[in-house]
């Protein structure tokens, strides 16, 4: 088995703390928080063992070890208790791993508007694989619901979203025969997965108006530095001066490792001939690499070096189902990492294995991961279908549809038997 450069080991960090993975180094700071407090116990009691044969000669064995324990626990509280405090601040809110943190983001996480602007996103709407690799939990609701999935997470009241269902079921059901086929199913996944193309689209040309405000209609790779830069906290003149002098910034590790991963996929952005300046339709490729078969090759290659461990440029099933850095600590978070292993384990048999020979190449995972791919939306219609088809005869009727809501709107129905034929 290979060896992990460092290199490799940083930019596989990194990648889990931009993606949200970070509770599982929570886990291993829990660890090294354990074990030191037990040298700390360990050195105190040879300290101990120490004092009280020193103050054997003069003082009952009983309260020698009560003075120095007195003694030892004023001298140590402090400490012990600062340590606490930032252990809980850390773990309070971890209970187990999570197979996929992508799926859990906090939509009103702290980060800067700023830097949501002119940032790549961690999460692509209608994408098979997030960019980190993981499984895209959403990816149903996503194809299916299109930009009205927000309405459903948004509005819990049962009987809105059921009427919100029957009325999408009645446009998915294009020929009006009251049942849905696979060919009916594609052509809406393929409507659907358009619309996140086109909020791509909108929010592109606000995030790229943000980097060229002198609108030019060009932006370098200097001026986007300087803009993220200054969305991290520095001063934009300082880094602005320093860029124009080639001086080295003075930046932390892990902002280094950023601007490295921007700047290679900027160039790969930058279409021949390479000029280091992007375009609102380049700048559409970095932010949204789905949007850029060249890209899209890109993040394929990312995806492939993370995961890949002997360096082939291909995929095994043990490479793909290899479980995210981290320890479990409970039954919980061991039957969560059996669920992430036997979900990518199918994922690459029946899916992404094209050929079922075992391994998975670059040009078929690209292939699975391209979402105007409409062979692929063919075989996700098949494969939605199936889920919820109990009368086994390749379509959906309404009455499937709503028993099995939770699947397709990621909200489950209540009653939906009693008012299916009320309401249709």
């Amino acid at each position: 088995m290979r060896i992990d450069s460092a290199a490799r080991v940083r930019r596989l960090l990194l990648r889990e703390v931009r993606s949200g993975s970070h509770v599982y180094m929570k886990y291993n700071l829990a660890n090294s928080f354990v074990l030191l407090v037990r040298r700390c116990i360990l050195a105190i009691a040879r300290q101990v063992c120490s004092s009280v044969r020193e103050q054997a000669g003069t003082l009952y064995l009983e309260e020698a070890m009560v003075n120095y324990w007195r003694t030892a626990w004023c001298r140590h509280l402090l400490a012990v208790s600062m340590a606490l405090f930032c252990l809980l601040h850390n773990i309070m809110d971890v209970h187990a791993r999570p197979a996929n943190m992508s799926s859990l983001k906090d939509k009103n996480n702290p980060t800067s508007k700023e830097e949501n602007e002119i940032l790549p996103p961690d999460h692509l709407n209608g994408m098979k694989l997030e960019m980190d690799g993981h499984i895209n939990k959403d990816f149903h609701q996503e194809v299916f619901l299109g930009k009205e999935m927000e309405e459903f997470e948004e509005d819990s009241e049962p009987r809105r979203n059921r009427n919100k269902l029957i009325d999408i079921f009645s446009k998915v059901d294009f020929n009006k025969d009251k049942s849905v086929s696979a060919k009916e199913m594609q052509r809406w996944i393929v409507e659907k997965t358009e619309e996140h193309f086109q909020e791509a689209v909108r929010e592109n040309k606000m995030s790229f108006h943000a980097v060229d405000p002198d609108g030019d209609g060009h932006v370098t790779w200097d001026e986007y530095r300087v803009k993220f830069l200054a969305s991290k906290g520095f001063n934009k003149k300082e880094m602005a001066d320093k860029i124009k002098n080639s001086e080295e910034l003075k930046v932390d590790e892990e902002t280094q490792e950023v601007l490295e991963s921007l700047k290679d996929r900027w160039f790969q952005a930058d279409n021949p001939p390479a000029d280091q300046l992007l375009n609102e339709e380049e700048f559409l490729s970095f932010l949204h690499p789905e949007h850029s078969k060249g890209m899209l090759k890109y993040m394929v290659k990312e995806i492939v070096r993370d995961l890949d461990q002997d360096s082939d440029k291909k995929l095994t099933l043990s490479e793909f189902i290899s479980l995210p850095m981290g320890t479990v600590e409970n039954q919980q978070a061991q039957d969560i990492d059996d669920d992430w292993v036997r979900e990518r384990k199918k994922e690459f048999e029946e899916v992404i294995d094209g050929n079922h020979d075992g391994i998975v190449t670059m040009e078929e995972l690209q292939e699975y991961m391209d979402p105007m791919n409409e062979y692929n939306a063919l075989n996700e219609a098949k494969q939605m279908i199936a889920v919820a088809d109990e009368n086994q005869n390749h379509n959906l009727e309404l009455e499937e549809i709503l028993k099995y809501s939770e699947y397709f709107t990621g909200s489950k129905l209540m009653d939906y038997a009693r008012n299916v034929h009320e309401e249709f």
